[in-house]
């Protein structure tokens, strides 16, 4: 068999199909689409350089503040509606779970690293919530929840973002000792292993770092 028919086999085989797919439906950037839409510029180039939505509402601002919240909380909503799909997809199709985890993990890891800009991206958060809540739905909003509560408290929007999310991952080792959810909806009767969502919160919090050290700096900046 040649490399090509080799190639084409393996691009054939549904998982790999579905795993480009998440990767590649992950990568499209709203918040850059949203800001280069609205002012015609490249929101790389402002503030944190992130395309996620503290950044779109930090580039919008002090044109039209409405419309930059607005726009934000947009960005969010699209951005977990990706991350939602593309796991929506692969149960649809009924794809094995250990297919579904992967299949999140790559599309956040898509729009960390979205192939649209020259693999830069943003930092994962909103595609991390959507990507997990048909998987982990108990967590997911737990961490939603702590989310919200976090940041109205500090109005910073990057430790409620690590808040909510390490809080969600720390709850899979929890709940599902403690309450009796369906296995349907538990991490540990899915695939008896915590290894997604360790990754999904490494991934995070290294996208994160720049802002971790502007924190321990007091030099991070609140979303008013």
């Amino acid at each position: 068999m040649s490399v090509l028919s080799n190639v084409l086999y393996i691009l054939s085989n549904i998982n790999v199909i579905f795993y480009i797919l998440a990767f590649i439906i992950g990568g499209i950037p709203f918040g850059w689409l949203l800001v280069k839409l609205s002012l015609k510029t490249d929101i790389r180039e402002i503030g944190s350089g992130s395309i996620g939505a503290t950044n779109v509402y930090r580039a919008l601002k002090e044109k039209d503040e409405k419309n930059a919240k607005f726009l934000s909380i947009l960005t969010i909503v699209l951005d977990a509606t990706k991350g939602l799909i593309v796991v929506a997809l692969a149960k649809a199709f009924s794809l094995s779970y250990e297919t579904q985890w992967t299949i999140a993990f790559l599309a956040i890891l898509g729009h960390c690293y979205s192939p649209f800009l020259g693999f830069k991206g943003g930092k994962g958060v909103a595609t991390a919530i959507g990507s997990v809540l048909l998987l982990i739905p108990c967590e997911g909003i737990c961490g939603l929840i702590i989310w919200g509560i976090v940041g109205k408290v500090f109005k910073i929007s990057s430790i409620s973002s690590l808040v909510g999310v390490l809080s969600g991952i720390a709850l899979t080792f929890v709940l599902p000792y403690s309450l009796p959810l369906p296995d349907a909806i538990s991490i540990v009767s899915q695939i008896h292993t915590h290894t997604p969502v360790v990754l999904i919160g490494l991934l995070i919090l290294y996208t994160h770092i720049p802002n971790i050290r502007r924190l321990f700096s007091g030099q991070e900046g609140k979303v008013l």
